[in-house]
């Protein structure tokens, strides 16, 4: 499918960029440079929250019109809050692109968060934060994180708790819109079959009039923090680990080699270096992944395994030993050859997905002012050197990991 991307900003600032193709199906959307990173104080989850309740009513619809708006016509409409973003799409039958960049444009200029459908809406959230709360796999990641980002706004919980989810108000939702959902700190992104013009002229009709400026705090810089090593009893049959290492952030010059390493240790594919030693060879882990999240200024890389409390031990030395030998010596260029292919071809299977281009086009545009395909991404990929994919792995070396286990 040929595609073609074009950008463009509003007069009040707001960026664009539209993805033409000649699909049936279309995405919009709303990146916005606001996550639980930016919940005022005690009023954690208040980000998460908003993105909840930014659906039960606006000036113009009450929470069921909202609901169906999309719906009716074969379309829907989601959102989801991370550390430091928030995404509001739609996803629609092609020829429906106005109403979807309309209902768009009304939540996030005329929201009311009306008070029953808050208190309403509170227990639904307080059910979420439960069911992660019951699932070890999920909330190990945030304990992990409280962790590492002890005292500081990165640390808690996307989710928030019981106590500060109780003390949210209408006009503190209200007040959070106002200040962060604005034209300079927002992206739009558009993916579908309509002429790049029809798609700017829309977004100009209906968000256009947009004029708030953005009015928050510089971010709290996470501290460096001494590497912890805890366990937690659960009282669980299996145990949880998870290991990981604070890194560079997502405008780090070395990002390309670390997410390079973290798909060779931990990635989708099944012959991932950590599930070949863990789990095919000697059977000791159920499960074994690795991710990195990249932030505006850090990152972290986290390697999640399940077992018996009694392979933990065994396990943790057979992951330092694999990171150890790529970080003590320059990987041979035929084998970084193969791995940057694996990875690269993993990158063209997933942008075949219209789901992960429009978020991809949104977040770049919203964190790095440009449009980039994954043709870029891949050109980088395919520059990283053995020497640099070797700096990568001393990142994630023994002495500078912190280990939490659930057991």
């Amino acid at each position: 499918m040929e595609e073609k991307t074009f950008t463009a900003t509003l007069d009040n600032g707001l960026r664009l960029v539209h993805i033409k193709n000649d699909a049936l199906v279309g995405w919009c959307g709303l990146a916005v440079n606001a996550g639980s990173r930016d919940d005022a104080p005690g009023l954690q989850g208040l980000a998460h929250y908003v993105e909840h309740t930014i659906f039960k009513g606006t000036t113009h619809r009450r929470a069921w019109h909202i609901l169906n708006r999309m719906e009716t016509v074969g379309g829907e409409l989601n959102a989801y809050t991370t550390k430091e973003g928030t995404m509001l799409y739609s996803t629609f039958p092609s020829r429906h692109l106005e109403r979807a960049v309309e209902l768009l444009a009304d939540l996030v200029t005329c929201s009311t968060f009306p008070a029953d459908e808050l208190d309403r809406e509170r227990d639904v959230v307080l059910e979420e934060v439960d069911s992660y709360r019951d699932t070890p796999i999920e909330a190990i990641y945030d304990d992990f994180e409280d962790m590492v980002f002890a005292g500081n706004p990165m640390g808690h919980n996307i989710l928030g708790c019981d106590e500060s989810i109780a003390r949210i108000e209408s006009d503190d939702c209200l007040h959070y819109i106002k200040t962060q959902y604005v034209p300079a700190n927002m992206a739009f992104f558009s993916v579908g079959p309509a002429q790049p013009d029809k798609v700017f002229a829309l977004a100009q009709k209906h968000l256009g009039a947009m004029h708030h400026q953005l009015d928050r705090a510089p971010r709290q810089q996470p501290p460096v923090l001494a590497r912890e090593h805890r366990e937690v009893d659960i009282d669980s049959h299996q145990s949880h680990t998870l290991v990981g290492a604070r890194v560079p952030s997502l405008y780090d010059e070395g990002r390309y080699a670390l997410a390079l390493l973290n798909n060779m240790l931990g990635g989708p594919g099944m012959n991932s270096l950590l599930n070949v030693q863990l789990r095919e060879r000697r059977g000791l882990v159920y499960t074994v992944e690795s991710s990195v999240a990249s932030f505006t200024d850090c990152g972290l890389v986290e390697i999640y395994f399940g077992c018996e409390y009694k392979s933990v031990k065994r396990s943790l030395d057979i992951i330092f030993n694999t990171i150890d030998a790529l970080a003590q010596n320059p990987l041979a260029e035929r084998r970084l050859e193969a791995c940057k292919r694996q990875y690269c071809g993993q990158l063209v299977v997933a942008s075949s997905n219209i789901e992960f281009t429009a978020m991809n086009a949104g977040k770049s545009l919203l964190f790095w002012g440009e449009a980039g395909g994954i043709e870029r991404t891949i050109e980088h990929i395919k520059g990283v050197t053995a020497a640099q994919l070797q700096q990568a792995a001393q990142l994630l070396t023994r002495e500078r990991c912190s280990i939490l286990t659930f057991k």
